[in-house]
């Protein structure tokens, strides 16, 4: 099965499908996410698999039959798989070079398209000592965030069809557009899709389940200036870019996303744009406890307070945006997604890590849409980066992992 998933890997990444911010009229963001989506859906169709269809939105869903008597089966829950087709938009998707680097050594990789581009040895690249690394040439994203966690599925089910005396109840199998972008589950049809309990294939360490995440909103401050030829300003012009940046600099003590870790919240001021007349800020806000969320959403409004007294003749306002919450509510009330995830690592010989993952998935959305849905590891390193790596040998754990999750559904 190895040289199978290798060949899909490679082939799957060179398929650009970056998705597009900001996009609020069209879905997906991006079409040419369709490429990836369409091929998908044809290839479930040769594996066989039934009730194969993408529909409007580019959703491809997809049921791979129980192999157990009618009546034994009926008893088993529907498992669903998913994994996302959008590759990040912080960096190129288009034309991606995959190298592989065989037997590992140690030390840092030197990505042969750009030189400056330098994958660091780290504990996760020694952990895959004399493993094969994947990687981009430097130029561009590799995209194994989230093609490994589709190629991953993609391989279970064909090494499931290749061995009917693994026994296992009907598995659903999904694929979707604009996970990266915060949309992966806007048309997401819960109800046919039609599974009891899923999981996402969308971490990172080898032998990670996470079954928690960030809750999740967005402050968005616009400031509204006095635009004065600057020739003639004096006394008259409120640059609404100057109210903007005072409010960036009031954060600068705050938690942010480069000095936190683990279950630490913060607050994210992540984009900009406007002029001296009107200027927006977009600012994440992230913490694991309800209580921090609401104490850094005070925050947010006492800094819009502060600066908005500093400039009287302008007007500065703030909006929160909520966007997911923490999917271990609903989790903690189905133990068994979790603990069947963490039992089918350990059937591949690993000791599984259960974390909290520091960022969304579908799963975070999916789970208070009605579909508990924690999220298994990939194998992957570095997402959203040029330095984004993966080791086959962890892909494979991916796999065999999601073989026994199945197996252990069908025995529990």
């Amino acid at each position: 099965m190895r040289e199978k998933m290798v060949e899909r890997f490679l082939r799957y990444v060179k398929i650009d499908t970056q998705s597009r911010e900001g996009v609020e009229d069209v879905f997906p963001s991006t079409e040419k996410q369709k490429n990836l989506l369409t091929l998908l859906k044809n290839e479930l169709i040769e594996m066989g698999l039934k009730e194969v269809e993408m529909d409007q939105y580019g959703y491809v869903f997809g049921t791979f039959p129980s192999n157990l008597p009618e009546e034994e089966a009926a008893k088993i829950p529907t498992i669903g798989l998913l994994a996302h087709v959008d590759t990040s938009p912080d960096v190129t998707g288009e034309n991606v070079k995959p190298v592989v680097h065989k037997n590992y050594a140690g030390g840092d990789i030197l990505l042969p398209g750009d030189p400056s581009v330098i994958i660091q040895e780290d504990h996760h690249l020694k952990y895959h000592s004399g493993d094969d690394i994947i990687t981009t040439d430097g130029t561009t994203l590799l995209g194994a965030d989230d093609k490994a966690g589709i190629t991953e599925i993609m391989t279970a089910i064909d090494y499931l069809r290749e061995h009917p005396e693994l026994k296992h109840g009907k598995i659903r199998v999904g694929f979707t557009p604009d996970e990266e972008v915060g949309n992966g589950t806007k048309y997401f049809d819960v109800k046919k899709f039609n599974a009891d309990f899923a999981y996402t294939l969308d971490g990172e360490q080898v032998g990670e389940i996470e079954d928690e995440t960030f809750n999740a909103a967005m402050g968005l401050f616009t400031a509204r200036g006095i635009n004065v030829h600057p020739g003639y300003a004096k006394d008259k012009l409120v640059s609404a870019i100057r109210i903007i940046a005072d409010v960036v600099k009031e954060m600068e003590m705050d938690p942010a996303p480069e000095t936190t870790e683990k279950r630490e919240g913060y607050l994210h001021p992540f984009a900009m744009e406007g002029g001296t007349e009107a200027a927006t800020l977009k600012v994440l806000i992230r913490d694991f406890e309800k209580s921090g969320m609401e104490m850094r959403k005070r925050r947010l409004s006492e800094i819009c307070e502060k600066i908005g007294g500093k400039y009287p003749k302008a007007e500065l306002e703030l909006k929160i945006v909520e966007q997911y919450e923490n999917m271990k509510v609903v989790l903690d009330k189905e133990p068994r997604t979790v603990a069947n995830a963490l039992e089918a690592v350990r059937r591949t010989g690993l000791d599984p890590i259960r974390m909290s993952i520091r960022g969304g998935t579908d799963g975070a959305r999916l789970c208070f849409m009605g579909l508990p849905t924690p999220n298994i590891f990939t194998g992957g390193h570095n997402f959203h980066a040029k330095t984004e790596w993966i080791a086959i040998q962890g892909m494979e754990k991916a796999v065999e992992t999601i073989v026994n999750l199945v197996q252990i559904w069908t025995e529990k």
